[in-house]
């Protein structure tokens, strides 16, 4: 039991504080490019949200109303899943999520 807030804390623990805060400022206003719905995270959503951080370093996701996962579960999972994605921000059902560009950052961080 323990282990389950362990393991999300490793998962935050990659960005301090103030990163986190300048990443969710920069992504404030960024359109919810994704949107996760009662099929929760199939392939094809994990595909679109590849394709997005293959444009971007900050991802905005929107989980619907029918979808059968909480946010901030979703987006843990979505982190455990992918490569090098970490959770930024979840509010209501939206989800902000970093990826650093791996071969030319665009986001330089505090």
């Amino acid at each position: 039991m323990p282990e389950a807030p362990d393991s999300s804390s490793q998962e935050t623990s990659r960005l301090t504080s103030k990163q986190r805060a300048h990443l969710r400022s920069l992504a404030h206003d960024n359109p919810t490019v994704v949107h996760i719905g009662k099929d929760g995270l199939s392939d094809p959503v994990l595909t679109s949200i590849q394709e997005a951080f293959n444009t971007r370093e900050l991802v905005k996701i929107r989980i619907l109303d029918n979808a059968n996962e909480q946010p901030r579960d979703m987006a843990h999972a979505i982190a455990d899943r992918m490569d090098n994605v970490q959770v930024v921000h979840t509010m209501g059902w939206t989800v902000t999520l970093y990826r650093p560009d791996p071969d030319d950052p665009q986001i330089e961080l505090p």
